[in-house]
């Protein structure tokens, strides 16, 4: 096995697996693939069901760990069965994605939030996709300080976005506004 290949295969094993329900969920989803990839982030994506392919949601979790992954982010609506599925059979954070559905998200959050003790799952807001990419890397910065360095300049770079924003207001003029 030559350098190249080895580097291939390392740069092919995901540390962030990204599940959804179904692919109905990928506009939500897509949030966290864009974030994990703009971090440099290797991560997977697949689509399985908790209540339709219940053999191949333990099989997916049961292997996850060994294939080198080291957090899950699970995205489900309705039930929302599936982030507790996976972390009833599996030791990796699980971080829940309650996916908007037809409470606007809510019977998706409290079905995710309400794990029985021993059975964690870190949850997010509604379509929270975006900060479940952000808390997996977070936990990924722990061990990793290259990736601690990319968390960082990503974090110090919101603040210039609201400093535009200002300067952007500051140039919208109205009779009565004062700044």
């Amino acid at each position: 096995m030559t350098f190249n290949n080895i580097r291939k295969e390392m740069e092919a094993t995901p540390l962030v697996s990204i599940i959804m329900g179904s692919t109905s969920d990928l506009p939500v989803m897509e949030k966290a693939m864009a974030f994990l990839d703009e971090l440099h982030i290797p991560f997977e994506v697949n689509a399985l069901s908790a209540h339709r392919t219940p053999d191949a949601v333990e099989l997916f979790a049961k292997s996850a760990k060994h294939r080198g992954v080291k957090v899950i982010i699970a995205g489900a609506g309705m039930a929302a069965a599936l982030p507790g599925v996976i972390a009833a059979s599996t030791t990796l954070p699980v971080i829940g994605v309650p996916i908007k559905g037809m409470l606007d998200g809510l019977d998706a959050l409290l079905s995710i939030v309400q794990m029985p003790p021993g059975i964690p799952v870190a949850t997010v807001s509604v379509n929270g996709a975006m900060n479940a990419a952000i808390l997996a890397t977070e936990m990924i910065a722990l061990g990793d300080e290259a990736v601690a360095e990319r968390l960082t300049t990503y974090k110090a770079s919101l603040g210039s976005k609201i400093e535009k924003a200002n300067k952007e207001l500051a140039d919208i003029t109205y009779k009565y506004k004062t700044n």
